[in-house]
């Protein structure tokens, strides 16, 4: 039986308007289901039921006015926990600010309140977003809804996970690397990675500011554009938020790619991507070019060093951006250290795990002194060349298609002590986030029963484009209707 969080954003708006369900109904839904299911998927870290209820009474009350609500009124929502929640636990899955209760709340927050959303509560995720399975989480292992001997992928885990065992109707993660289309990808749900800009990072607890970028994730394109609606635009409190219209997304999703022009780069079909996965992506591009697209082999070169410049860059700003826990103003603090530099050592030695550990160890040597030219500085200009890789071939083509993670989810446990092949698994998402372009995941298929997604890539600010290509594979096909069972 489909549980009516399963169901599209407009279904569960039309039923809402003919008072078919009430809010508090899905509400308890949500509830409900995570009660069954959240002890085997680990997603939620902190639920935010008393206040969810209080809201969702209110928002019944409020249906019965004359002003039409929007199709996010009333919608189960998950934030991930690097994303400031006012009164509401805020810990980054990290032991360090396991006890953090923000006063502020995150511009994405806010936006989803004025559309009247009802927040769920926090999902888990890698320690300040430093991962690629959620395994890093200093607080627990979230597991892959499909199969749970496997990971989620990261590292909004959490986030993917939430959303592809039925228990909110969409969720919001953070991509820096690739942390919201890989996990998306290997839960079978649809995120999207926006331009650089395009949503604001404030109250995003930042992990590397020139790469983290806030995204939806959802069961559909069309959901995912209604969302991506709400929480995209300019904002004040934000330096790096771009100052540029947001057009209607849900124009896009036309359902037509006639004359739309694909370029798949032969980099990421190359060696090291599963053979299966491989497939699902060239069958894909057959049923668009069934539906009237043309595609073309073509090369990103430097797409082979991106890995190596991102791993220093982001250390590099990680060690900065992490610089601020120290245990004084907020978090925990070392109570046994007899002055304040040991209690500086003694509370980032406790409070972080070893991912974050080694990641500001590289960043802070790929910055200091003799090192900064041979490193760091080197990396940005490789970042530069990536850039005008995309740059060059989107003059030519509308969207870059190709896998989005090399293989399916693999098992809990298996690359936690390899550390590069965990890297690794990030090799297809992490151009996107130095070049700043935007680029969706969407379920192409199973792979021995776990899913498979594929990446689509497009100008800066061009998410509109992305969505018609991803809108019109996802009409033609039925992957995005496959759940599992849990």
């Amino acid at each position: 039986m489909t549980s009516i969080l399963e169901e599209s954003f407009s279904s569960i708006h039309k039923k809402l308007q003919s008072k078919e369900v009430k809010v508090s109904e899905l509400v308890d839904a949500s509830f409900k289901r995570i009660h069954e299911v959240d002890s085997k998927v680990g997603a939620f870290l902190t639920l935010n039921e008393e206040q969810a209820k209080e809201h969702a009474n209110k928002l019944d009350d409020a249906i019965n006015s004359s002003e039409a609500p929007g199709l996010l009124f009333g919608l189960p929502a998950g934030i991930k926990d690097n994303i400031v929640t006012n009164n509401l636990r805020t810990t980054c899955a990290s032991k360090l600010l396991e006890n953090f209760s923000p006063v502020h709340q995150a511009t994405v927050v806010n936006g989803l309140e004025r559309a009247e959303s009802v927040t769920i509560g926090k999902l888990n995720m890698d320690e300040f977003a430093m991962g690629s399975s959620t395994e890093n989480s200093g607080l627990q292992t979230t597991r892959n809804p499909w199969n749970t001997e496997h990971v989620p992928g990261g590292s909004s885990g959490g986030s993917a996970a939430a959303v592809a065992a039925g228990e909110v109707v969409f969720s919001l993660g953070s991509d820096t690397g690739g942390s919201i289309r890989q996990p998306a990808s290997y839960c079978g749900v649809v995120g999207l990675k926006p331009t650089y800009g395009r949503v604001s990072r404030f109250g995003l607890v930042a992990f590397a500011s020139s790469l983290d970028q806030i995204g939806p994730l959802t069961r559909t394109v069309e959901d995912n554009a209604r969302v991506l609606q709400q929480i995209a635009g300019h904002c004040e409190k934000d330096s790096t938020s771009a100052n540029v219209d947001v057009p209607d997304y849900s124009a896009s999703l036309t359902g037509d790619v006639k004359g739309m022009r694909i370029a798949v780069p032969k980099e990421y079909l190359a060696e090291g991507v599963d053979e299966n996965v491989k497939q699902r992506v060239l069958d894909a591009l057959d049923v668009l070019k069934q539906q009237g697209a043309t595609w073309e082999e073509v090369s990103l070169p430097h797409s082979k060093y991106a890995l190596a410049a991102y791993y220093l860059l982001a250390s590099s700003e990680a060690s900065a951006n992490l610089a601020r826990f120290d245990g004084v103003r907020y978090g925990v603090r070392s109570e046994n250290a007899a002055n304040l530099i040991e209690m500086y050592k003694d509370t980032r030695s406790r409070g972080f795990g070893d991912e974050v550990k080694r990641r500001i160890m590289l960043g802070t040597f790929a910055l200091s002194s003799g090192y900064y030219d041979a490193y760091y500085k080197k990396a940005q200009k490789v970042r530069t060349l990536i850039k005008r890789d995309f740059d060059e071939i989107l003059k030519s083509y509308d969207v870059i298609i190709g896998p989005t993670a090399p293989t399916t989810a693999f098992k809990v446990g298996e690359q936690m002590d390899d550390p590069l092949t965990m890297y690794a698994n990030d090799i297809l998402t992490i151009p996107v986030n130095l070049a700043g372009v935007p680029a969706i995941s969407v379920p192409c298929g199973l792979s021995e029963g776990l899913p498979v997604g594929l990446q689509i890539i497009s100008r800066p600010f061009e998410e509109g484009t992305i969505y018609r290509a991803a809108h019109a594979f996802e009409q033609a096909t039925d992957y995005h209707k496959a759940k599992p069972e849990l």
